[in-house]
């Protein structure tokens, strides 16, 4: 998608620290140290019970057009420090030229449900490799997981099987800000994007009206309602708000009445401003009234879940909703807190890896060390009963179990938890590339769509609330939680010494 808009060379799509620790690496003599990453979200976004991993795609898409071309690595070499040095030596950057993707990532599915504190993505490769996809990666999964999560919020929580259309192009952010929110919408659950460009690239369904500005151009309402219906009679969903929403919708049933009588249909009207409940209600008495029943009441207006919820709680006649400020922009949260962080390292393979962690005095901020998988549980009707991070290279031993039981540590508190009623189970993280390849086929957009509302229908109904969801348990094995800790009093115990 993204190589279709821009030049096909994605090695300056990074940080400038990234490349700065990339050369220290190099200096020391580390770069071809082995290196195990993974990304994760410290939070959930929008006070919710769960999100929808997106993007992973997207990435690997980039991930195959990794290269630095001679116009980047000119540049690199023309950079400086702050007092006027060469920022990088020319045998670094000539390094840099030849850099091939040799790695390997494991992920859960694009569309899955996920949760805080487990590793969504485990990427392991040449340190110094690692250590420069770090931005791209996360520049692709975390909005994307921001937009997709809000999407599904809408339209599986709040519009319950209603069509949303995505219509956020006019004020998201820029070009590709903008494709790939209609995406991470679509894959989230909305039905269809006003993004044309979106729509070719990505085969999205694309869905339209009018604007004000057509409305405004001819003197009288009607006028103009009667001109798009003869040049769009098969495609006439008018926007009756201009000037009066109750006026308007009258004149759109006299135009819809006299497209019956030609051989076609009013498809809708659009409900843009004033208060849609009443509006709505009135709106469907009258339609109803015309025989115009099969005509669809369409609103938007800075919609989001929350205003979507309640107008359906109060009875609202609404039959399919525009969805584009909130939804693009990720209201209210600007961004998902996913975060990319090394779990391991080795100087070469013939050693063991060497798990590493961060400490923090925020809980959330710390890290989990070693080569990490998730288990998930699901209980006898497939609902998800949560999750368990365990490293891989121990293995999750039967004596976690105890029949329908499985018994983990919470990484926050350090308590005891426990899952029962657990009937099967699977891990999460799968197979994407081997040694820079991919080894797992594209999903299409409507197949992640379909992954997203069974994930969605597996939630326990507790994490589907929009207000003060329970986000299901994510636990760790017990040896893992004790390696976490051992490596914690190391670290205390050192800086205590040196101090």
């Amino acid at each position: 998608m993204l190589s279709r808009l821009y030049r096909p060379a994605f090695g300056l799509l990074t940080d400038l620290y990234q490349v700065t620790m990339a050369y220290g690496h190099w200096r020391l003599g580390r770069a071809d140290w082995q290196a195990v990453f993974h990304w994760s979200l410290r939070t959930l976004p929008f006070g919710g019970g769960f999100a929808i991993a997106c993007g992973q795609d997207s990435a690997l898409e980039l991930l195959g057009l990794y290269r630095f071309e001679e116009a980047d690595l000119e540049y690199l070499r023309g950079l400086t420090a702050p007092d006027g040095t060469v920022l990088f030596e020319r045998a670094f950057v000539d390094y840099l030229g030849g850099l091939e993707v040799h790695c390997d990532i494991d992920a859960v599915l694009e569309g899955s449900v996920v949760f805080p504190r487990e590793p969504l993505l485990r990427i392991s490769g040449p340190l110094i490799l690692c250590q420069l996809l770090e931005t791209l990666l996360l520049n692709q999964l975390n909005f994307q997981t921001l937009i997709a999560t809000k999407a599904a919020r809408v339209c599986h929580l709040a519009a319950a099987g209603d069509p949303v259309l995505e219509m956020g192009l006019r004020r998201a952010q820029g070009i590709d800000g903008a494709i790939t929110a209609a995406r991470a919408a679509y894959v989230g659950g909305c039905a269809a994007t006003s993004n044309l460009l979106a729509g070719r690239l990505l085969e999205i369904p694309v869905r339209g009206t009018q604007g004000h500005a057509w409305v405004m151009s001819f003197d009288d309402e009607i006028e103009a309602f009667r001109a798009f219906a003869r040049v769009q009679p098969g495609n006439t969903t008018l926007l009756v708000d201009t000037y009066d929403s109750r006026y308007g919708i009258d004149n759109a049933i006299e135009v819809g009445r006299e497209l019956a009588a030609s051989g076609h249909r009013l498809q809708g009207i659009r409900l843009d401003s004033g208060d849609p409940l009443e509006l709505s209600r009135e709106a469907r008495s009258k339609l109803d009234a015309a025989g115009l029943d099969e005509t669809a009441i369409v609103v938007s207006g800075d919609l989001d879940e929350h205003r979507i919820a309640a107008l359906r709680r109060a009875g609202a006649e609404i039959d399919a909703w525009g969805v584009g400020t909130r939804l693009v922009a990720g209201h209210r949260d600007a961004a998902v807190a996913g975060v990319f962080k090394l779990a391991a390292v080795r100087a070469d393979r013939s050693q063991p890896f060497r798990p590493v962690i961060k400490i923090s005095d925020q809980p959330e901020k710390g890290t989990d060390p070693g080569l990490l998988q998730v288990r998930r549980y699901h209980d006898a009707a497939g609902t998800i009963v949560g999750d368990a991070v365990y490293d891989f290279e121990l293995g999750l031993p039967a004596t976690v179990a105890r029949g329908d039981v499985r018994r983990l540590m919470d990484s926050a508190s350090g308590l005891p938890l426990r899952l029962a009623g657990v009937a099967t189970e699977h891990d999460l993280l799968v197979p994407l590339v081997r040694d820079g390849e991919p080894v797992a086929p594209s999903p299409t957009l409507d197949e992640l769509r379909q992954r997203v509302a069974e994930q969605i229908a597996a939630l326990p109904a507790a994490a589907r609330l929009l207000d003060h969801p329970r986000v299901p348990a994510v636990g760790l094995e017990p040896r893992l939680f004790e390696k976490r800790a051992e490596l914690v009093r190391r670290r205390l115990d050192r800086d205590r010494v040196e101090a």
